[in-house]
């Protein structure tokens, strides 16, 4: 077998390892996009009314590992990905009567969902106060999820003095 690879033309193969690289690279990529996905993370019946509330959100743009993933490193990405994602495995198929009614976010996943806010919205925090609480998700906790987050109040505009008796918050 390995002689006949050998009789085939050189410039042959290297066109189609080309091509199988083109491929393998396209497919890992769209992959990886849909493992990113909200549609994807929606799967898990545990996530139904995250999802609900996340596309009713004004961050329904946004994938849902802009928020819940580290962004220092592709490989500190992928690894936290993976440890979470083998979690979900194991409670969605053999710890299902573990699963909680509602998932709170680890201190770990705190910390990282406080770093991206941080990141996304600089120029909010050059522009307001947010002295207030230890934490972006202190405030905004039902931010951009949470049942009934867009209450009554939340299409009103702010009352004079209302966000700097707050500190920008609620």
């Amino acid at each position: 077998m390995f002689k006949k690879l050998l009789k085939i033309d050189k410039r042959f193969l290297i066109v189609l390892a080309l091509l199988v690289g083109v491929f393998l690279s396209f497919s890992t990529v769209k992959t990886m996009a849909y493992l990113d996905s909200p549609g994807f993370c929606q799967n898990c019946h545990t996530m139904k009314s995250q999802y609900a509330s996340f596309m009713d959100s004004t961050h329904a743009e946004l994938q849902c590992n802009d928020c819940h993933l580290p962004h220092e490193s592709e490989t500190g990405k992928l690894f936290f990905k993976a440890r979470a994602g083998m979690t979900h495995i194991y409670f969605n198929t053999l710890g299902t009567e573990d699963i909680p009614d509602v998932i709170h976010a680890t201190d770990r996943t705190k910390n990282i969902m406080n770093e991206n806010c941080i990141s996304c919205h600089q120029s909010t925090l050059t522009n307001v106060s947010h002295d207030a609480k230890d934490s972006c998700i202190s405030c905004h906790k039902t931010v951009p999820h949470g049942k009934g987050f867009k209450d009554d109040h939340f299409n009103k505009p702010p009352k004079s003095g209302e966000l700097l008796e707050n500190k920008g918050g609620f």
